[in-house]
């Protein structure tokens, strides 16, 4: 399939949101944006600079992407660090630090910085803008986990770095710390066009089903995210549990990891243990996932789970209820603003929860049905990539007005 350009979106949002998009890409002008993250492939923030950085190019924008390189006790101690900012009590000893500003450095020397936007992405190149002296263009990160109560002794050793960036971005105003700088909430997006998201024909579908060896003749209950803890796993393994006691059923699990994620493997052995030799679980390590096969899997789901403990976002709800999908979330980091509960969706906050839901959604047809059709018109209205477009573009505009007490980002 071809890359999507704009004009093929307005099938889908309409022609005057595509055109809003070049009205204010004409008013932005001559710019560029360099945006900066960890990892070329494996999770949503990847996923999104493949395709905003294209479509960014055709309006104009001149935008390059650069990948940070680092060995494996980098990824092992950003990993560390994710995890710590999303609440994960620990210590670091000074080593760490150290060998985390040591990669810093040295990436930052790798690259070049002369773009009027930089964007860089997430804790782990955080630190790279403390060696650009004398800087005379906009520099902001762009945080996509959840903030809300990081890790004290990490944050104090971060924060000052945060704060030497001209504006930070986050996906919820729950996120977002106080800070001596600007602050804009982005919501991610998904692209409606892309292969994980786009029609597929039911043939296909069925032949993926029947790739995996996975039986259609039971309701299917699916939870698609990269194998770590905080996504639990095995909670979902035990909800699964729970609800077929009242409701026959099959669990399918299906993951891959990021390339800058070292604990998938060990969390996958816990969940084939807590699956044990269970006939209804299917459990799908992908060592490098084929978008249309999660979109498949996604399609044939009766029921979608996201039942995450901490989260930054978790685009995989908007993609299942782009599909018209019921999804039961938990009722963490980005999760509520995609799920509505009882509208768009529905919110847990235990295993017993989502066990109850579970049951509830594969005995009520109608209501399943009704959330994943409110659902698909959330996600149209708020999280498509269009959406994102706009908003990059708004923060050109802003980043122009320095000072100014309200900037709408919308």
């Amino acid at each position: 399939m071809s890359i999507p350009k704009l004009s093929d979106y307005k099938a889908v949002v309409g022609r005057d949101v595509v055109e809003e998009l070049y009205i204010l890409a004409s008013h932005v002008g001559n710019r560029s944006i360099k945006m900066v993250n960890s990892t070329a492939v494996g999770g949503g923030v990847a996923e999104m600079l493949h395709r905003v950085v294209p479509l960014l190019n055709e309006l104009g924008i001149a935008t390059t992407w650069d990948v940070i390189k680092g060995g494996a006790d980098f990824f092992d101690i950003t990993k560390a660090f994710h995890n710590a900012l999303q609440g994960k009590e620990g210590h670091f000893g000074e080593e760490v630090f150290k060998t985390y500003l040591a990669y810093n450095e040295m990436n930052y020397h790798e690259l070049e910085f002369e773009e009027d936007l930089i964007v860089i992405h997430d804790p782990q190149p955080a630190a790279m803008i403390h060696w650009k002296k004398n800087r005379k263009n906009r520099w902001v990160w762009r945080c996509h986990i959840d903030m809300s109560h990081p890790n004290q002794q990490l944050w104090e050793f971060l924060r000052p770095y945060v704060e030497q960036y001209d504006g930070a971005i986050f996906s919820s105003p729950l996120f977002s710390p106080e800070l001596n700088i600007t602050q804009y909430r982005f919501y991610p997006s998904i692209d409606p066009l892309a292969d994980k998201n786009r029609d597929l024909e039911a043939a296909y579908v069925e032949g993926v089903l029947e790739k995996y060896e996975i039986p259609t003749d039971k309701p299917i209950i699916t939870q698609i995210s990269r194998y770590d803890p905080w996504k639990d796993p095995v909670g979902v393994i035990e909800a699964f549990k729970m609800a077929r006691k009242y409701v026959d059923c099959r669990l399918l699990m299906v993951g891959d990891k990021a390339a800058d994620d070292p604990e998938a493997e060990e969390i996958l052995a816990k969940v084939n243990d807590a699956a044990g030799d269970d006939p209804d679980i299917k459990i799908i390590f992908l060592l490098n996932s084929i978008p249309t096969e999660i979109n498949a899997f996604q399609r044939a789901s009766d029921v979608v789970l996201q039942k995450s403990l901490r989260e930054g976002f978790a685009l995989t709800v908007s993609e299942a209820l782009w599909k018209h999908r019921p999804v039961i979330g938990g009722a963490v980091g980005g999760i509520p603003a995609q799920i509505i509960h009882g509208y768009t969706g529905m919110l847990v906050h235990s295993v017993e929860g989502a066990s109850l839901q579970i049951r509830t959604l594969l005995k009520q047809p109608e209501l399943a049905k009704r959330l994943g059709d409110n659902g698909h018109q959330r996600v149209k209205d708020e999280f498509l990539i269009t959406k994102l477009l706009k908003r990059y573009l708004l923060l050109l505009v802003a980043l122009d007005h320095p000072g100014q007490p309200t900037i709408l980002m919308e």
